[in-house]
């Protein structure tokens, strides 16, 4: 029986599982997916997770429960030897072990791409996991409860500061998200005003969301502006040591909450760790069948899909003649490249990957958002449940769509879910503070006892030994003048 080893259960690695389940016949093949984290996460969820309008647990969906006939091994894949095809797999404990395959899928996704900026690594968060989401948001509410302790000052400035840095989708909408959240936080907060927060979007070009057209960007400008935040375009971020979030233009914006989101770039574990070919940019070079390769070349038995590669983009809509890399076109390669393996596996030819851009849509707090395709631009509220209904929709599986759309019910009679639970990073703190320990144990042995009378290493005997001591020096004083 052939084996299919998939490399990450993201987003394109859980759906080529799911749907080769689905056209593979009983017994045709053995898929095994191999990926640290038990659940795969629907990443445009991120930003509303981060204001509290979704559930974290609710925007991803569980391996095991919806993977049936896949063996699912909770491991990383840290090097690719295809030549013998045969992939390393790293378990969070024991021994590394080779792991033989027939078939590769490499789905292994992306990672927040950064700049050496003195501080960004001990200081910043980025946004493409769901406990970066819950943290941005905890530390967000647990800093409202600091600043409304405290008196106007720069303290509490910089408590209620919240800095993001990238001005793409994903950075306008934590941006927009969490402007949203700290409004409806200082209603709760009486001795706080809606002045004393700060919020700033740093972006290096001279436009926010390059996926829209220009008049629907400016629209977006004008809409943060009137909310009270602030955007500073072609600024570059120069340093953020100790919170101090340095700009080009010479500004210095103390800040308790960095948010990164400047870029992504492919998986370096998997990309930089085995031997198949990789384009200047760090991805998986990839056919538009989506197997490995080029148009000339074929790398047999191995295939790639979603942020890890690059695919062309046969559509003419992709920047540099690849797909970008967002959801909407990882979830369609694999679904594609599921149907292309079982077809090689029979003998047929695969086909090639098309999809043109559907538009994009974005989500700008509550009741609000933006939303392109083509020509055609909606904004503000019809946006926003364009974007909920789409999104919606996308959420892989009916027992998460209910548990959003649920969810998103409740929020509407009920508001907002404010609960900071930032405590669960710690979750022993009270445990440990009231926990009952043992007393110091004392040496009772009979050696300890003549060594405790002996005058020699007592502290009193010292001191009387001080003055003999010091007579003996003075009386050799003369002797060594001699």
């Amino acid at each position: 029986m052939p084996k299919i080893l998939i490399v990450g259960g993201g987003y394109a690695g859980f759906y080529t599982a799911w749907k080769l389940e689905k056209h593979l016949r009983k017994g045709e093949a053995e898929v095994t997916m191999v990926d640290p984290l038990p659940y795969m996460t629907y990443q445009p969820f991120l930003p509303e997770v981060a204001a509290g309008s979704i559930e974290a647990r609710h925007s991803v969906v569980a391996h095991r429960r919806h993977l049936k006939r896949t063996s699912i091994i909770p491991a990383k894949v840290t090097n690719i030897d295809h030549a013998r095809k045969v992939a390393t797999i790293t378990p969070p404990s024991g021994d590394a072990y080779e792991f033989a395959y027939d078939q590769i899928v490499v789905t292994a996704g992306a990672v927040s791409r950064t700049f050496p900026i003195p501080g960004i690594a001990d200081n910043a968060i980025g946004l493409k996991t769901i406990e970066e989401a819950v943290a941005i948001r905890d530390r967000l509410m647990s800093n409202f409860d600091k600043a409304a302790t405290l008196p106007a000052g720069p303290a509490r400035d910089r408590l209620l500061t919240v800095v993001v840095v990238g001005g793409g989708f994903a950075g306008i909408e934590v941006f927009a998200e969490l402007r949203s959240l700290a409004s409806s936080l200082v209603s709760k907060y009486p001795t706080l005003t809606f002045d004393d927060t700060h919020f700033h979007l740093i972006e290096a070009m001279g436009r926010i969301m390059p996926e829209v057209s220009l008049p629907t960007s400016e629209w977006v400008l004008k809409d943060l502006a009137k909310r009270g935040a602030n955007v500073h375009l072609e600024t570059q971020l120069t340093g953020a040591i100790d919170g101090n979030v340095e700009l080009s233009t010479g500004e210095v914006i103390p800040t308790d909450l960095i948010v990164w989101t400047a870029g992504v770039m492919a998986n370096p574990t998997v990309v930089r760790g085995g031997d198949l070919p990789v384009e200047e940019r760090g991805r998986i070079q990839t056919r538009a069948d989506l197997r490995v390769g080029t148009a000339e070349d074929i790398v047999e038995g191995a295939w790639a899909a979603g942020d890890v590669s690059a695919v062309p983009d046969l559509s003419g809509g992709g920047v540099g003649g690849y797909c970008v890399p967002n959801a909407q076109h990882a979830v369609r390669q694999a679904k594609l490249l599921a149907k292309n393996l079982v077809a090689v596996l029979r003998g047929e030819e695969p086909r090639d990957y098309f999809h043109k851009n559907l538009g994009a849509v974005a989500g700008l707090g509550l009741y609000n958002g933006v939303f392109q395709s083509g020509k055609i631009a909606l904004k503000g509220f019809i946006a926003w449940v364009a974007h909920r209904g789409y999104h919606g929709l996308a959420m892989p599986t009916w027992e998460r769509k209910w548990r959003v759309l649920w969810g998103w019910w409740n929020n509407l009679w009920l508001g907002r879910d404010l609960v900071n639970l930032q405590t669960v990073q710690n979750p022993r703190y009270v445990f440990e503070e009231f926990a009952a320990r043992p007393r110091p144990t004392v040496d009772a042995s009979p050696a300890a006892a003549p060594a405790a009378k002996d005058p020699a290493k007592s502290a009193p005997a010292k001191k009387a030994d001080a003055p003999a001591d010091a007579t003996a020096e003075k009386a050799a004083e003369p002797a060594a003048a001699k």
